[in-house]
């Protein structure tokens, strides 16, 4: 190859990249119409609902034209804010698209009716979120009125619980205090202490007194307790005497219930001089007639408080 056919190789290659790259930069900076419906508004730029795309990135710019479109052929245009372009609203967009295949727009067109309507949608959005809300902070306040009322539930479920155990623990304490004591009619004995006295004597033995403070603060922990004392005699002398003794007895243990115990009067009742009945001993020994000469002191609870 000549000199000259070098040249002219180099000069023809030169020229044909030179019309590729008009050719390349002419197709890309070629002016790109659409039409769509604004989707939302992020920023600088706006999603558009097209009919080849349900997701068209359209680049705002400060250059950028907004207008809308007036009169009967649309040929007169008003100058508008970008603040116009909200979502819901039909859009005409002129622009060129960039290295990231985003349509940079140059003109966003619109009609006055379609602004309108947009407005519209709107304000019929905005309602429907503010009454959205309203029932989110409604059910908000539901659910914490549900929650504190759970806890509540949850509260007294485990007071009920710790009321039944008590119960249980009560009836477990009735069952063995019966067992080992009995009960009346309307009362559970629930423990009880026999006070003996010499022939003929009245005053206490002080031996007795921690006895009977022991049992007072025994009876002090269980619910509704009543206090009975009861004097007893043995049948050897006058009836009448034996009656004046049981009633004395009786008296002198309930002074020390009251008085070294702290029984509350309204936890007493009315000592019982019981005189020369049930005698639970033989009177024609001495070992039956010291047995007779007794006062006993019991712990009682009435069986309606019990709850058994």
């Amino acid at each position: 190859m000549t000199h000259r056919n070098t040249q002219k190789f180099f000069r023809t290659a030169a020229l044909s990249l030179i019309a590729l790259a008009i050719c390349s930069t002419a197709v890309f900076a070629q002016t790109v119409k659409t039409k769509g419906l604004i989707k939302a508004r992020k920023g600088a730029e706006m999603i558009l609902l097209t009919q080849d795309s349900p997701s068209m990135v359209v680049v705002l710019t400060d250059a950028t034209q907004v207008a809308q479109v007036q009169g009967v052929l649309k040929a007169r245009r008003k100058d508008m804010s970008m603040a116009a372009l909200i979502p819901g609203l039909a859009v005409q967009v002129e622009g060129n698209y960039n290295a990231e295949n985003q349509l940079v727009a140059t003109k966003v067109l619109f009609k006055g009716n379609d602004l309108e309507q947009a407005q519209s949608i709107q304000a019929g959005l905005h309602e429907t979120q503010v009454q959205s809300q309203k029932n989110e902070q409604e059910l908000a306040q539901q659910n914490a009125a549900l929650q504190a009322q759970n806890e509540a539930l949850q509260q007294q479920q485990a007071q009920l619980t710790e009321q039944q155990k008590k119960i249980a623990a009560n009836k477990a304490a009735v069952a063995a205090a019966v067992a080992r004591f009995g009960q009346l009619d309307d009362y559970y004995i629930m423990d009880e202490v026999t006070v003996y006295f010499a022939n003929g004597q009245v005053k206490v033995d002080p031996k007795y007194i921690p006895q009977l403070t022991a049992l007072c603060e025994k009876g002090k922990t269980i619910d509704g307790y009543m206090i009975q004392v009861k004097g007893y005699a043995s049948s050897v002398g006058s009836a009448s005497l034996n009656q004046k003794l049981s009633e004395d007895r009786a008296n002198n243990v309930a002074n020390i219930i009251v008085q070294q115990g702290h029984i509350p009067m309204t936890n007493m009742l009315a000592p019982g001089a019981m005189g020369e009945s049930r005698q639970v001993g033989s009177d024609k020994t001495a070992e039956g007639q010291a047995e007779n000469r007794r006062v006993v002191v019991r712990v009682l609870q009435n069986k309606g408080i019990a709850g058994t």
